[in-house]
């Protein structure tokens, strides 16, 4: 069974496709970029505050669908750059104690709204 998990804490999605959709014990989350949803307005003041935009989106998702950080099995983090790795990896890294998932980094042309940084996460939950 497929489920489409929303939450209003998280931005809602620019195009045609879900926040994320759980099938199963499987949880799938979108590339999330650096959009407060209260606002609806780039956080991009610097890679890192977009960074920490990015994972707070990733968090309130995955509390909505009852998964944790922990839970991630594999993520995908877009780069604008490669010169953002180190920062980006810092604060990536900071959300996980243990038990790493699954990544990886790959530079692209360009990303939505021009932001420097996208992440999409799959989580597992027994």
């Amino acid at each position: 069974m497929k489920t489409i998990i929303e939450t209003p804490l998280a931005p809602a999605p620019i195009g045609p496709y879900s926040q994320a959709v759980k099938a199963g014990k499987m949880l799938f989350i979108s590339g999330q970029i650096a959009i407060n949803p209260t606002t609806n307005e780039l956080a991009n003041d610097g890679i890192q505050e977009e960074t920490i935009r990015v994972m707070k989106n990733i968090a309130q998702i995955l509390a909505e669908a009852g998964y944790q950080f922990s839970d991630i099995i594999k993520t995908t983090i877009f780069l604008s750059d490669m010169a953002h790795f180190s920062e980006v990896n810092a604060v990536y890294g900071s959300y996980f104690k243990e038990n790493f998932p699954a990544r990886e980094t790959v530079a692209v042309l360009g990303l939505p709204k021009n932001v420097r940084v996208e992440i999409s996460a799959t989580a597992y939950k027994d």
